[in-house]
């Protein structure tokens, strides 16, 4: 099977300024790269399909080498409708941002540049962990409590009155 050299083409480009335009803080370019990147996956799809052959419809006579595939077909259908889909959320968006802040860039978000900002480093997630990290561990405090266990200290309790706290 042969690819049509053309079709790779056209499809590098329509992914590279896809990917171009994706990149930028316009939604509108945004939105154009979308759609380029669709049609490049349109193509995509169209090219692995093979060679045309005839319609999918099953004949005795028809030798089955001959006959089209018809799910690249059935997938650029459901590509299109996606698109189509994803297309008109974000004219939604861009009309709704352009209503209320009169612009099509993307401003930083204040949150996002300090969350940016701020080290990697956390000294509670980093600080070393100590082998038991149970607040009621019981340990012998000598070698005459290991012999009898119920002798172990235990932490003090609070005493408690009926109806108040401790």
């Amino acid at each position: 099977m042969s690819i049509n050299l053309t079709l790779l083409i056209v499809m590098g480009v329509l992914y590279a300024c896809g990917i171009y335009l994706i990149l930028e803080r316009s939604l509108t370019r945004v939105l154009l790269g979308l759609m380029l990147l669709a049609n490049a996956t349109n193509i995509l799809i169209l090219s692995t399909g093979g060679y045309a052959g005839l319609a999918p419809l099953f004949s005795k006579e028809t030798n089955p080498e001959t006959y089209s595939d018809p799910l690249p077909q059935a997938l650029i259908l459901t590509s299109i409708v996606i698109s189509f889909a994803v297309t008109a959320f974000m004219l939604g968006i861009i009309y709704r941002t352009w209503v209320l802040a009169r612009q099509d860039e993307i401003q930083d978000d204040l949150e996002d540049v300090r969350v940016a900002k701020t080290p990697s480093f956390d000294a509670e997630d980093d600080a070393i962990v100590p082998l038991e990290t149970s607040e009621f561990a019981v340990t012998p405090a000598s070698s005459a409590d290991r012999e009898k266990p119920d002798a172990t200290e235990t932490p003090n309790k609070a005493t408690t009155q009926e109806g108040g706290s401790a």
